[in-house]
């Protein structure tokens, strides 16, 4: 797989628990999404194109208009570490162009499964700066 078909299958991930917490394409027409701040992929293995694909996410943080995930991306039948991403997203209000609050009712579904994932470990790569060691 390459780079993009890679952050192809994050987003669709993403996208997934997006809809499970009630942000869908429905809501969306209503003038709200959210929005890639930044991402981190980093490439462990290679998957070839066919290969069953297992994909975990966690909620590492959020606030009212930011959330913090984390994902990990495994061969479904080694269960062999591929790659994983860590993903910064800002809620926006699309017609405004601007960032603006979750609403109440999405910020207690986030929170709830926050609470949840906080008995996780947080990945070591969690957080870490790009950069070429010297």
């Amino acid at each position: 797989m390459s780079e993009s078909c890679y952050l192809l299958v994050f987003g669709d991930n993403s996208d997934a628990f997006f809809r499970y917490l009630g942000i869908d394409e429905q809501y969306r027409e209503g003038g709200h999404s959210l929005y890639t701040v930044e991402t981190h992929i980093h490439n462990r293995r290679e998957a070839v194109e066919g290969e069953p694909l297992t994909l975990s996410l966690q909620v590492l943080d959020h606030d009212t208009r930011r959330v913090h995930l984390f994902h990990e991306m495994r061969h479904g039948q080694t269960d062999v570490l591929l790659a994983t991403a860590e993903h910064l997203l800002v809620h926006v209000d699309i017609d405004r162009g601007r960032s603006s609050d979750l609403p109440h009712h999405l910020q207690h579904r986030l929170a709830a499964i926050h609470r949840s994932h906080a008995a996780l470990p947080v990945p070591d790569v969690v957080g870490r700066p790009m950069g070429i060691r010297r």
